[in-house]
């Protein structure tokens, strides 16, 4: 079974550590004990510890599937939209290896809070905030997150190194909009805030969901950044024309 240059040349921190221990399994079974992939192989681990574009797609494997896992089952509409966003972002041939990534991980046990650890060592903020937002879509998908998945996207939160406004605000981002406070969920601020700290807010969190802030993992992802970055002008506007403000 072949998997593309991405998976036996195409990685860099990942390779050690926590993440490196679990999908270097996966990876391994999935190979034939041909010299070329044993040198591939070789290759890949000596390389500089860094982070790639393949980093990402490999932290959000190895945590999406315990983000599935964590209500003890993997429902036909979690996959679904696994399947559609890794086809949408990656392309076919690499959403295929990915796929058959995550079946084994799926399969595996593991301690995911010692991976986010490890991710929040080598990944910078806004790349960590791309994957939150990402795995809370996944578990949301089946328009019911459970206390299991809620506790486990919050435990993941703190040990990616990312605040619980940060969860609260992606969490009110993939709310249905008839909640009132929604707006200032996403924004991080409450109801009685002023006009002022509306606007610094606004600043705030456009700056920090700005899509530019992922240009380094490609323009696919990018675009999925400009989701977030859409919701917080959506809030903010909604906000000026129930306030009146300019």
């Amino acid at each position: 079974m072949g998997f593309g240059t991405w998976i036996t040349s195409g990685l860099g921190f990942v390779i050690g550590g926590p993440i490196g221990a679990v999908i270097g399994f996966i990876i391994g079974s999935m190979f034939d004990s041909s010299n070329e992939t044993k040198e591939k192989g070789k290759t890949a681990s000596a390389r500089k510890k860094h982070t790639t574009r393949n980093d990402f797609l490999v932290s959000l494997l190895v945590l999406m599937a315990a983000v599935m896992k964590a209500d003890g089952k993997v429902v036909k509409s979690e996959l679904n939209v696994v399947k559609r966003f890794l086809l949408e972002t990656y392309g076919e041939q690499k959403a295929l290896d990915a796929l058959q990534i995550l079946k084994g991980l799926l399969k595996e046990n593991y301690d995911p809070i010692q991976v986010a650890r490890q991710i929040a060592l080598n990944m910078n903020y806004s790349m960590r905030l791309q994957l939150l937002h990402l795995l809370i879509t996944i578990a949301k998908s089946d328009n019911n997150l459970s206390v299991k998945e809620h506790l486990l996207l919050t435990n993941l939160c703190t040990a990616l190194n990312l605040s619980p406004a940060d969860l609260n605000s992606m969490l009110s981002i993939n709310e249905k909009k008839n909640d009132p406070d929604r707006a200032y969920k996403i924004l991080e601020i409450s109801p009685s805030a002023s006009d002022e700290e509306v606007k610094k807010a606004y600043r705030r969190m456009a700056m920090k969901y700005h899509p530019d802030k992922v240009n380094s993992l490609g323009e696919e992802m990018k675009k999925k950044a400009t989701e977030k970055f859409r919701a917080v002008n959506e809030a903010y506007n909604e906000i000026k024309e129930k306030r009146g403000m300019n």
